[in-house]
């Protein structure tokens, strides 16, 4: 059963980055958007759905370190608050991942309602955060299945090539039947070109074919090949705390400042925001 809000208690947005292409910048956003939501004075969680655990490590997390992780909270259902690590100085809690995640999708095959343990585990949470970002892994699997089920919305992240355009078909055909079958509310909240290259002429032809069939779904902010976007994950921070102002670092502060303006128009999010970071 849902938790009943407290008069002018949020509910926070709950966005998925997904793709099912490796590679494509989807760790390497949510880590970036998180520290850049964050910065901007909003109570952001990160939830590492990864075996990999890369996001865990990139916002400074040591994944082998911590006592428990997304595993117990999706197989044991251990409380999200009990859970959650600080992502040291960026600001933003961070729901941590490990390799004990791989053996979730096995323990949950017999589970009832298995396709929804994320999202009943977010539902405690959700007043405490005004943004959840999920990092999903690179494959439609259960746990990617789990965190579109308890999302709102998707950030697809692609890179201009391609076969980049085949995938992402997929993927929204994918959105769109659990849309109309589990999760009614779920929309794509947006397209981010990723690794942009405006010198390649493929480039900008995928990206004409973007803005053609998705229209205002694809991000105005685009994300350029960055080196201290790359060097950033190596130093367990995210790259506007190695290099504030290199163009990745801009450009996921111009990211999170395109959603909030997004939201507001829409009227999911009030235009005033909260007078300082909880937690």
């Amino acid at each position: 059963m849902a938790r009943i809000l407290e008069a002018g208690e949020t509910v926070a947005r709950i966005i998925a980055i997904a793709n099912q292409k490796g590679g494509v910048g989807k760790t390497t956003t949510c880590v970036n958007l998180a520290a850049s939501l964050a910065a901007m004075k909003q109570r952001v969680l990160l939830v590492d759905l990864d075996p990999q655990g890369n996001a865990t490590m990139g916002s400074g997390i040591d994944k082998y370190a911590v006592a428990r992780s997304i595993y117990d909270v999706l197989v044991h259902r251990a409380p999200v608050s009990e859970v959650i690590c600080r992502a040291g100085e960026s600001n933003f809690d961070v729901l941590p991942s490990n390799s004990d995640l791989t053996a979730a999708e096995v323990e949950l095959i017999n589970v009832d309602h298995k396709e929804r343990r994320l999202r009943a585990a977010l539902v405690e949470a959700s007043g405490n955060y005004d943004y959840i970002l999920i990092d999903c892994p690179p494959s439609l699997n259960m746990l990617t299945l789990n965190a579109l089920v308890a999302a709102d919305g998707v950030i697809i992240t692609m890179q201009c090539e391609y076969f980049a355009l085949e995938g992402l078909s997929d993927l929204v055909r994918t959105i769109s039947q659990i849309a109309e079958s589990v999760n009614s509310g779920l929309r794509i909240e947006g397209i981010l070109r990723t690794m942009y290259d405006p010198r390649n002429s493929l480039t900008n032809e995928v990206s004409n074919q973007l803005h053609s069939h998705f229209g205002d779904k694809v991000y105005r902010t685009v994300v350029p090949r960055n080196v201290r976007l790359a060097e950033a994950p190596s130093h367990g921070v995210p790259a506007m705390y190695y290099d504030k102002f290199s163009r990745g670092s801009k450009a996921y502060m111009a990211l999170a400042g395109e959603i909030i303006r997004r939201e507001e128009k829409l009227g999911l999010r009030s235009a005033e925001p909260p007078a300082s970071v909880t937690q």
